[in-house]
């Protein structure tokens, strides 16, 4: 497949992006995510093969704050993928805008892309064998990324790395390579590489699409301890549900866009004091004021083609088009 980048319009989301950042800079009002870590907004992605223009991502809105640890899920073929690979460094978006730790993924040229897949961003890939080198040790896995970058001493990157693979509880696999490990101490190891050289933003595409559910329990254990104890931004796409349950922010991706956003809390009962976590369902509505309603409430009702719309006092009411033909 190919892919190629279409130049944008005047009225294209790059446009509009920037005509809105610069509208707001002249009102001295901040622009659309000027304090998350990560800001996507109006996001486009369009692939090109033999002819026929495929829009992996139709303006998608996202922000995601510093310190947080959330998921992103969607079907397969929602754009969650081909988000992940541009905020990762590896693909680049068509038009909208994107920024990640004051990086704008939009413009940077290729020696400023390197520094930030090397620098800025860490990444686990879902399948064990490609996160790890197979002639290396895990200390030796760890300490590569930080050879590469020119980062300390050889007895600075050999503490580093004992110190995170103690951390990750992999410390029994340091002098063993990928083929001695288990899927789970070599997807735990890969996190290891993936925080060695201190990123801002940790990225894992399905990183436990290949294991069973109490290993996978184990990945995003250590996926917690990474953020708890570092404080690093932590973004992981999962179609396990139990992932997905663990963490406090889950985004849905639909069609290229963010559909829905389920953010969960822990109350304590005032009478018995037992803690308890209350998530709720939020439809997303992005900068263009569209709003994805889940399909079983579509269907439930009927809708189709349009709806109509009902101003109130503190509320919206949509309701099926009642009208004949």
């Amino acid at each position: 497949m190919t892919t190629g980048t279409s130049p944008a319009s005047p009225t294209s989301p790059t446009s509009l992006a920037e005509l809105e950042q610069r509208a707001a800079a002249r009102r001295g009002r901040p622009a659309y995510g000027h304090d998350a870590l990560i800001s996507c907004d109006r996001l486009v992605r369009i692939f090109t093969t033999d002819g026929v223009e495929v829009q992996a991502l139709q303006g998608l809105d996202l922000l995601v704050e510093e310190g947080e640890l959330m998921a992103l899920v969607g079907a397969s073929g929602s754009g969650k993928s081909t988000l992940m690979n541009i905020l990762a460094g590896l693909d680049e978006p068509t038009a909208g805008a994107a920024k990640v730790a004051g990086c704008d993924l939009l413009t940077m040229g290729a020696k400023e892309r390197l520094r930030y897949r090397r620098d800025v961003v860490g990444f686990v890939w879902q399948q064990t064998a490609r996160n790890l080198l197979p002639y290396l040790t895990a200390a030796q896995n760890v300490a590569l990324p930080m050879q590469l970058r020119g980062r300390g001493r050889g007895r600075d990157r050999t503490a580093r790395a004992d110190a995170l693979l103690t951390m990750l509880q992999v410390a029994h696999c340091r002098d063993r390579r990928p083929h001695q490990m288990s899927g789970g101490e070599q997807q735990r190891v890969a996190i290891a590489v993936a925080l060695a050289n201190s990123p801002s933003v940790l990225l894992a595409d399905e990183p436990t699409g290949e294991l069973d559910s109490s290993t996978a329990e184990q990945i995003f254990e250590a996926f917690r301890t990474a953020n708890e104890e570092l404080g690093t931004t932590i973004v992981i796409v999962t179609h396990d549900q139990q992932v997905a349950g663990e963490v406090r922010r889950t985004v849905a991706i639909r069609d290229g866009r963010t559909s829905s956003e389920v953010l969960r809390r822990t109350e304590v009962d005032a009478t018995t004091g037992q803690e308890s976590v209350v998530a709720r369902e939020y439809a997303m509505l992005d900068r263009a004021g569209r709003l994805q309603l889940p399909a079983e409430y579509i269907q439930a009702l009927g809708m189709e083609h349009r709806v109509m719309l009902e101003l109130e006092q503190d509320h919206i009411e949509i309701h099926p088009d009642s009208t004949p033909g």
